[in-house]
C-alpha cells in the first residue's frame, strides 16, 4: 500500500505502511516539498527491510538504561553498584532524551561539564563507557531500537600506579594495626588478593593439610576460580587462627566473630601512628605482585597467584622502585667489572671485545 502526504494543523505529515502496519509521522514541516522527501525515505528504508527512522525516534535514553542495568543484574555483575553510580551521572544530562539526539557533540558536552564538576578522567570514561554499552544493547536487539551508535571519544587515563609498601613501611603499619587486621595485612601483602576476596574467605575454602587456601568459581572478580599455596609463615598464622576460631563465625578473618567490613578510620590512624602517607588497602596487591617479581617468581605463575588475566594490567601493578633502578645500576656495574676483569686476565678473545659495552 503506497503512502500518502497530509496536513493538519500548521505542518504536513505522513502515513506509510510496513508489514500492514501503519505509521504516522510529522515532518514538522509546512513546506511539501520535506514531506516527499520524507516519505521517499521511509519508503526506501522499508524496500531495504529496514525498521521505518520512526521507530528509532521513538526510543528514550531512560527505555535504554533501565535494560542497561537488567543485563547487570540477570547476569550477576559484581560491578553492579560501579554501573549504578555512571547511570546516575548520566542521568542528569541524558534524562529524557531521544537516543537519536544523543550525538558526539551532545557527548562531548557531557564531557566538559564533567570535568567542570572535577571528575577524574577515569571516572568519565567508566561512565562513557556505560553510555556505549546501552547503546549497543539497544542495537543488537530484535527488532533494533538503536540504528547507530555514535563515535564516544575517551579520555587519556593515566594508568600508573604509584602506591607500594616497602618492606620496613608494611611492618611499621602493621604493629600500628589492632591486632584483628593485623593477619588480614599480612594475608594481603603476601599474596596479593583483592580487599573483598580476603575479607570474604571462608574455613570451608582453607586446606591446611595441603597448606592452600582457594577461592571458588563465581567468587572472583572475573568469575574464575583460584588457588594458593601458603609459606611458612602465612600457614602458621592460618593455623593460630583456626585454633582461636570463634563457634558460628565462618569467616577467616573476623572482629570478635563478626565479617569485617569497614576500617578506615582505623587504618588511617595506623600510618599516623608509623609517621607514614597513608596508602590504600589496594596498593597491598599491587606491593605483592611487585615483592613476586623482585622474588623471581615467573610472571605467569604470579598472574596466576594474584587473579590478574592480562599482562596490561599485571604490568601496571608490577611497579618499579627507585630501589630496584638502584639495584639495576649495582649489577650493571658488577657485569661491566666482570668483563673487564675477563678481558684483562685473558679470559676473552681481544677481537670480541668490542662487543662488550663499558659505561
Amino acid at each position: 500500500m503506497m503512502g500518502c502526504i497530509y496536513r493538519r494543523g500548521k505542518y504536513y505529515s505522513i502515513k506509510y505502511y510496513k508489514d500492514g502496519k501503519p505509521y504516522t509521522e510529522s515532518t514538522h514541516s509546512d513546506k511539501l516539498e520535506v514531506a516527499r522527501r520524507l516519505l521517499q525515505k521511509r519508503e526506501d528504508e522499508i524496500a531495504e527491510g529496514k525498521l521505518p527512522g520512526v521507530c528509532f525516534a521513538r526510543v528514550k535514553f531512560d527505555e535504554l538504561k533501565e535494560e542497561f542495568l537488567t543485563d547487570y543484574r540477570i547476569n550477576g555483575k559484581k560491578s553492579l553498584p560501579r554501573a549504578e553510580r555512571s547511570v546516575r551521572h548520566l542521568e542528569k544530562t541524558f534524562a529524557g532524551m531521544r537516543v537519536i539526539n544523543i550525538t558526539t557533540p551532545q557527548i562531548n558536552k557531557y564531557i566538559e561539564k564533567r570535568q567542570m564538576e572535577k571528575a577524574a578522567n577515569a571516572t568519565i570514561n567508566r561512565e562513557l563507557s556505560a553510555l556505549k554499552r546501552m547503546l549497543n544493547l539497544g542495537a543488537r536487539q530484535t527488532p533494533p531500537k538503536v540504528d547507530r551508535v555514535p563515535y564516544i571519544p575517551m579520555l587519556k587515563e593515566n594508568n600508573v600506579r604509584k602506591g607500594i609498601f616497602e618492606h620496613g613501611d608494611f611492618l611499621a603499619v602493621r604493629d600500628a594495626l589492632p591486632e584483628y587486621l593485623k593477619p588480614v595485612i599480612t594475608f594481603a601483602y603476601n599474596i596479593g588478593w583483592r580487599r573483598a576476596e580476603i575479607l570474604n574467605l571462608t574455613w570451608k575454602n582453607v586446606d591446611l593439610r595441603e597448606e592452600m587456601v582457594r577461592l571458588d568459581p563465581g567468587t572472583t572478580k572475573n568469575g574464575e576460580g583460584r588457588v594458593a599455596y601458603l609459606d611458612p609463615e602465612l600457614l602458621d598464622m592460618i593455623a593460630d587462627l583456626q585454633r582461636k576460631k570463634m563457634f558460628g563465625c565462618p569467616y577467616v578473618f573476623h572482629r570478635n566473630g563478626k565479617q569485617i567490613k569497614e576500617f578506615r578510620g582505623t587504618w588511617a590512624k595506623a600510618f599516623k601512628a608509623a609517621g607514614l602517607p597513608v596508602l590504600m588497602f589496594h596498593d597491598l596487591r599491587r606491593s605483592a605482585l611487585t615483592s613476586m617479581t623482585r622474588a623471581g617468581i615467573p610472571e605467569r605463575v604470579a598472574m596466576t597467584i594474584s587473579g590478574h588475566k592480562t599482562r596490561s594490567v599485571f604490568d601496571r601493578y608490577n611497579i618499579v622502585s627507585p630501589q630496584d633502578l638502584k639495584d639495576a645500576a649495582c649489577k650493571r656495574q658488577e657485569f661491566n667489572d666482570l668483563q673487564k676483569s675477563r678481558l684483562q686476565n685473558g679470559y676473552i678473545d681481544p677481537n670480541k671485545a668490542k662487543r662488550v659495552v663499558a659505561l
